[in-house]
């Protein structure tokens, strides 16, 4: 009785492996008996996909032993036909290539007694998908120079489904000569993946007319060029498409409205993010893992973290991405404690914590975050073995000095083998942040000198450390480097850098000259930048001028009106402070709380301007009511210009003489 390849020779071959084949004929015939092939060939197929599916090359390797011993398969005879044998070989190809055994996938081929497309399509297959694409494409090349096989649409699309890159632009477009020469422009697989390689490799409208000439098209074609679309950045392009497949016969299916979210966060379009949610929760795909982390993304790049929060809470299963999704969602519209938050969780559950999640939580640390817990992701990265990761050092550099670790950040800087561009602007930004500017300068040279060639970001950092020590001409060759030199554009964030080195050194007028000759239209930094000047200086109409020209862009924040409010009280103009403090409170905008805040043994203390909330409010308070009568003892006079304060909601000015807790707010001071 036929029952299996194994006893059609009577010879015991591989014993020890022979109750685990049975095990494996018995599983399939017991699930589905009818799916379970009768061929003795087709068997050994259907097994050698499972070892190569599970990586399992030990029962791989022994059923090519046995085919090695038994001639029929080496030698096609009466018994199994060529078609047959082809299928064995092919099979231990495709089995040794998904093991990543390409050395042994080679070996077979070259001993194969016989050869079809199938077997030139499975060792090319095996080289690109095993990342090695030079040796696939270099037997493709071979397939079609011996002009013994001629090629087909699994050959094509094994090749374009490798093209990822710029570098890979060139191959794009030979084979889409060869589809054209070979008359398989209309395979809609190989059209489909035409599209794909070329957006890829950056090529959109190659992608685009590709599609264009397509007579027929599926979902994958239509999800094809509104994924490129919104890698390319043509955003509003891939949603447009979206819109033209919703009128086409062709249903969209997940990964088309997955696409389209990537479309959405790339240009924020909040609206049309929570359209296509409605779609998909309809639909049911709401609890698909992809949707709800490129949901979760989308509305955390709209500031709709509230959106973003709730999708987090209401997940059935939270994985990496979408934990990571969340942590950079916090982190990106201020949220910092909840970021950190997040990130311990992160770690308390064992999720595995990447490069990404270190450099974005680094990204969180500021000036008011715990120096203590920076330490210990510091060490969470030494551990992990992330130190050499340039992101992570260079997150590490800016933690270190937006804590105030000056040190810290030069000395990871100095341990970093191979510096790039952000290393070099990290530590120039360090050393710019905390005031010394002609250091700053310094590595600019030194980094120039390196070969390193500096970036936007580097430039916004010299401007800041000019700015700071009053280096306007110096500031201004920077500036002007930046297109002349560089051949970059510059960006809002350079022109606000620029107006706030005028204004600090109290060039105000040609700051204002500067806005009104700017190629673009000012937006909030520029008006922050230039009323924060008037307020160094106390300069009230270009404060007042500046002020009204940041609330036309920003009409519901409150800090033109406590910055102005602020200047009017330096000149002593009260009734002008009054109409600014009370036009703030007809706006219904609150403003946020100044904070103070100080580490002690590994805990944050925060304070508000008169604090009564802290447990030792009152030994905190006679402490500095103490040093502030020792410092008038000294000669101090506090400075009253902007000292108000309220009472009940009303304003009362205490510029008068103070006595004991009124001093003590004095001291402390009672900014707005």
């Amino acid at each position: 009785m036929n029952t299996g390849w194994i006893f059609l020779n009577p010879r015991p071959v591989f014993p020890l492996y022979l109750s685990t084949l049975l095990f494996h004929f018995q599983a399939f015939s017991s699930v589905n008996p009818l799916s379970f092939p009768v061929n003795p060939a087709r068997r050994i197929s259907l097994l050698l996909s499972i070892y190569g599916k599970e990586g399992n090359v030990r029962l791989g390797s022994s059923i090519h032993a046995s085919i090695l011993k038994d001639p029929q398969f080496v030698f096609p005879g009466n018994q199994f036909n060529t078609q047959d044998t082809l299928v064995v070989w092919n099979s231990l190809v495709t089995m040794y290539a998904r093991c990543s055994r390409t050395h042994d996938a080679v070996q077979v081929f070259d001993e194969m007694p016989v050869r079809d497309i199938v077997s030139w399509n499975s060792i090319v297959s095996g080289f690109v998908s095993n990342g090695n694409f030079k040796m696939g494409f270099g037997y493709f090349k071979e397939m079609v120079g011996s002009g013994c096989f001629k090629f087909d649409h699994a050959s094509l699309t094994t090749i374009l489904s490798a093209c990822d890159g710029l570098d890979f632009i060139r191959v794009s477009k030979v084979m889409h000569g060869l589809v054209i020469l070979s008359g398989m422009e209309r395979e809609m697989s190989v059209s489909n993946a035409l599209i794909t390689s070329y957006f890829r490799c950056g090529c959109a409208n190659s992608g685009r007319q590709v599609f264009d000439e397509m007579v027929v098209r599926n979902v994958i074609s239509w999800t094809a060029v509104i994924s490129g679309l919104a890698q390319n950045e043509l955003c509003k392009e891939s949603l447009d498409f979206l819109v033209k497949m919703q009128g086409d016969v062709v249903e969209p299916n997940y990964l088309t409205y997955l696409s389209a979210l990537l479309a959405c966060s790339g240009m924020k379009a909040l609206d049309e993010a929570r359209q296509i949610h409605g779609i998909v929760w309809k639909l049911g795909f709401q609890s698909d893992l992809c949707i709800e982390s490129a949901l979760m993304d989308v509305y955390s790049k709209c500031g709709s973290v509230q959106d973003a929060w709730q999708m987090f809470e209401s997940a059935e299963f939270l994985d990496t991405i979408a934990m990571t999704v969340m942590l950079v969602g916090f982190a990106q519209n201020g949220y910092e404690e909840e970021a950190l938050q997040i990130f311990v969780k992160m770690v308390r559950v064992g999720v595995d914590i990447d490069p990404d999640v270190l450099s974005a939580i680094l990204g969180v640390f500021g000036s008011d975050t715990s120096l203590g817990l920076g330490k210990q992701v510091h060490s969470f990265v030494i551990k992990k073995g992330f130190i050499s990761n340039s992101f992570v050092s260079n997150g590490l550099i800016n933690m270190y000095s937006k804590c105030g670790e000056l040190e810290e950040s030069v000395e990871i800087f100095n341990s970093i083998a191979r510096r790039n561009s952000v290393s070099w602007n990290s530590i120039i930004a360090a050393y710019a942040r905390h005031g010394n500017a002609y250091r700053a300068l310094q590595l600019y040279e030194e980094m120039r000198s390196d070969g390193v060639d500096p970036t936007d970001v580097t430039f916004i950092s010299l401007l800041h450390a000019c700015s700071h020590v009053g280096l306007v001409n110096k500031g201004m060759e920077f500036f002007e480097s930046i297109e002349s030199i560089c051949g970059m554009t510059p960006r809002m964030e350079h022109y606000a850098a620029v107006v706030d080195l005028l204004g600090r050194a109290g060039l105000l007028s040609e700051a204002k000259s500067f806005i009104k000759g700017l190629p673009v239209k000012p937006d909030i930094l520029i008006w922050q930048a230039l009323l924060g000047a008037c307020s160094i200086h106390g300069d009230v109409e270009m404060g007042k001028y500046a002020a009204d020209q940041w609330l036309l862009t920003s009409p519901d924040n409150p800090v033109p009106f406590v910055l102005l409010a602020n200047i009017y009280s330096s000149r002593g103009r009260w009734k002008e402070r009054a109409r600014t403090i009370r036009k703030l409170k007809e706006t219904g905008v609150a403003k946020e709380t100044g904070t103070s805040w100080i580490e002690i043994e590994k805990e944050v203390h925060r304070f508000v301007v008169a604090d009564q909330l802290h447990p030792r409010a009152m030994i905190i308070y006679s402490t500095l009511l103490e040093l502030f009568r020792h410092m008038r003892d000294e000669g101090y006079v506090p400075d009253n210009k902007f000292i108000l304060y309220y009472i009940d909601g009303n304003e009362t000015d205490f510029s008068a003489d103070l006595q004991d807790t009124s001093e003590l707010h004095a001291a402390c001071g009672s900014h707005l």
